[in-house]
């Protein structure tokens, strides 16, 4: 029997009278067809998406989605479980990377504690969705069971409910959540568990062979199904289970996500096998230093913005690209066209 899918309205993007306008626009504006390269596509890209030919970005939220991990007891990571609540605190006193790139671009940051091993004191940028103190070990049953993960989605529903305007970055912290993203990937793309591993938090060779073999022993316990809910259920984490939520429900708002890096991609591999036409909301800010993420794109048929080595996670890459996406707008809506200029096109 098919496990029902969570129920949202996710549909086409597709309006040709939105698209001509879009592209007229762009051509029509004083420089070469094409000279600004993937900004005009990104422009188009966000104007179909905010379905408008002025698009305007609004209040960006980068939500840093928290959770702990029961295989990391299995070794598949360079640090401690203890570094999550660690880093949650450094991100709630404004000392990590993507707090510095939030404060620099003056995007909203928001961590949600969905399943970290502490108890943390209320804080005003701490959203408590707690399903948990980390999941199980996926190595010995399922991560978490499929109302859990169920529960996970709704929250990550709510969640995208509560915040004003229409953009969303996506962020993570979680020690092993980029072994749980390597098994969904595996799973998913149907991809030898081998060709998915990294190197995480910086394992050295043989930590990385050692990955591979608790991954693979992962793989063989749970039997292969094609149901997507189920798979992340059994291999997932709570903070990708509720970002998978998060992601499904700013589609159907039409907000513009910015992905980050390999675990936020496993996350919208999750939705994307739920519901297809979340990709066309989907802008990807860079290709991960992790090794699987190339292939990952490369299955979803999408191209990054930035090529920067970066493997931090946290959301990071997002912010950094951020600007990108303001500056594809600000051409759209404010360059000069031909017309308005009395510049001369082009001789025929």
């Amino acid at each position: 029997m098919k496990t029902p899918r969570p129920a949202f309205t996710i549909h086409t993007l597709e309006s040709p009278f939105l698209e001509e306008r879009l592209q007229r626009k762009i051509n029509e504006k004083t420089k070469p067809l094409g000279s600004l390269g993937k900004l005009e596509s990104l422009a188009f890209q966000i104007g179909c998406i905010l379905q408008t030919d002025q698009p305007i970005l609004k209040k960006p939220q980068l939500l840093l989605f928290a959770g702990d991990h029961g295989l990391a007891a299995q070794g598949v990571s360079a640090y401690p479980s203890a570094v999550t609540w660690q880093m949650v605190l450094n991100f709630l006193n404004e000392g990590a990377a993507a707090s510095v790139f939030t404060r620099q671009h003056q995007i909203a940051l928001k961590i949600i504690d969905c399943g970290v091993n502490y108890d943390f004191s209320p804080h005003p940028h701490l959203l408590n969705y707690k399903l948990g103190k980390g999941t199980k070990d996926s190595s010995i049953q399922p991560a978490m069971t499929l109302k859990t993960c169920t529960l996970a989605i709704e929250n990550g529903r709510e969640i995208i409910k509560t915040l004003p305007g229409n953009s969303l970055l996506l962020g993570e912290m979680g020690i092993g959540n980029s072994s749980a993203a390597s098994l969904l990937m595996s799973r998913l793309i149907d991809l030898p568990i081998e060709k998915c591993v990294g190197a995480g938090t910086g394992l050295n060779e043989t930590q990385i062979q050692r990955k591979k073999l608790v991954l693979k022993m992962v793989l063989e316990r749970h039997s292969p199904s094609k149901d997507p809910l189920t798979t992340l259920a059994a291999l997932g984490g709570f903070e990708i289970a509720t970002m998978v939520g998060a992601i499904l429900q700013a589609a159907e708002e039409n907000r513009v996500i910015l992905v980050d890096g390999f675990i936020t991609t496993a996350a919208v591999l999750c939705a994307y096998h739920l519901y297809p036409y979340i990709l066309q909301r989907c802008i990807f800010s860079h290709c991960s230093h992790e090794k699987p993420h190339a292939t990952l794109l490369k299955f979803l048929d999408v191209s990054p913005l930035l090529h920067l080595d970066m493997r931090l996670g946290e959301g990071s890459g997002a912010a950094i690209a951020w600007p990108i996406l303001q500056s594809s707008c600000r051409f759209l809506c404010e360059m000069a066209s031909f017309e308005s200029a009395a510049v001369s096109t082009k001789s025929r």
